[in-house]
């Protein structure tokens, strides 16, 4: 005996209430035969007017695609924020940080020209240039600051200076520091011969200052200042020697050659005491003024405790970078001849007496 399979036999007690359906209602069922695998439920209709969006299905809804999790946004890649063309709104333009991680660590790059830790970085493709001078092609100003030795405020004994070369943007150039022994330092004070090796970021010595043992007064003018600026390996960038003058003090500075290229004029009051203290850099001729070299105001408790000074140098930017590092080496010159110190003690005097 052969049944005929019906559609629907829940297998219920009729008892209860469970019957099969009646024959004619068996054309209008509502419910599918062979429902789909993967949809979670009917998807909700678009609202009455709405167009499906381009690529989408009819009836299909973004979040209801087979295969995928609820809200999933089609045209999109998991860990990518750009839009597919069909959906360009869907996500922002940047990825947001996800709940419950606290958003990612924002990375200070070196700004344009700056290496790490302050420096300055090297310039490249310059040709013609001694190593270590190739900073100097780029800038018309520094600004050199004493480091303060507490032995010297406390105690009074005297050690060998420190500098630190800036440019105008406050990023290390060059750090310069005095060689001599303690005798020299203490018994000769500022009239001291020495010398002094100015180094790079990689500690290679780029400029050394020698300056001999002489006197700077008018009543010796044969016997006045002096300073040879070298490269390594003893290459010769050029000089500075003093003038003889009663009431200004007056340097010429010289190329490797011997040649005179610039002059250097000072003031008849060099105490500190009266703010900034300027010696004018003038053209060979000594009529045009090029550049100047500043002795700056560093502060009260600074200039009466202390002989760390803070000093400014200016010069043309197109002006030959051997002649710039013998301005630099000038201004060591002038610093030990009228800011330095001797147990704390102001020697300068009126002119060149």
């Amino acid at each position: 005996m052969s049944h005929k399979q019906t559609p629907y036999s829940p297998n219920f007690p009729s008892s209860q209430g469970y019957a099969p359906p009646a024959e004619g209602e068996k054309a209008n069922e509502s419910y599918p035969m062979n429902p789909q695998v993967g949809y979670p439920g009917p998807p909700p209709s678009l609202p009455p007017g709405a167009q499906p969006l381009p690529g989408m299905q009819h009836g299909i809804q973004p979040g209801f695609q087979p295969g995928f999790q609820p809200g999933f946004m089609p045209g999109f890649q998991q860990g990518y924020a750009q839009a597919h063309p069909a959906y360009p709104h869907a996500l922002p333009a940047y990825p947001q940080p996800q709940p419950g991680y606290p958003p990612a660590p924002i990375v200070q790059q070196p700004g344009p020209g700056q290496a790490p830790g302050g420096w300055m970085t090297v310039p490249q493709g310059l040709s013609n240039c001694p190593p270590g001078l190739e900073y100097l092609s780029l800038i018309d100003q520094l600004l050199i600051h004493q480091k303060v030795e507490l032995l010297e405020v406390f105690v009074g004994f005297e050690t060998n200076n420190k500098y630190t070369v800036k440019n105008a943007l406050g990023q290390k150039v060059y750090y310069a520091v005095e060689d001599n022994d303690c005798c020299t330092r203490n018994c000769c004070g500022r009239m001291r011969p020495f010398d002094m090796k100015i180094m790079d970021n990689f500690q290679n010595e780029v400029i050394h200052l020698k300056r001999p043992l002489a006197c700077d007064s008018c009543w010796c003018p044969c016997w006045l200042q002096s300073m040879e600026v070298t490269a390594p390996h003893g290459t010769v960038l050029g000089s500075i020697e003093q003038e003889w003058s009663i009431f200004k003090p007056c340097y010429v500075i010289k190329n490797a050659t011997g040649e005179v290229v610039l002059k250097i004029k000072g003031p008849v009051c060099t105490l500190s005491i009266c703010g900034d203290v300027q010696f004018n850099v003038y053209s060979k001729d000594g009529e045009t003024k090029v550049g100047k070299i500043t002795k700056q105001w560093s502060g009260l408790a600074r200039e009466a405790f202390t002989d760390s000074d803070y000093f400014g140098i200016t010069f043309p930017m197109d002006l030959d970078v051997r002649i710039k590092a013998v301005l630099l080496g000038a201004c060591f010159l002038i610093d030990f001849m009228f800011f330095e110190k001797s147990g704390n003690l102001e020697q300068d005097g009126p002119g060149m007496l």
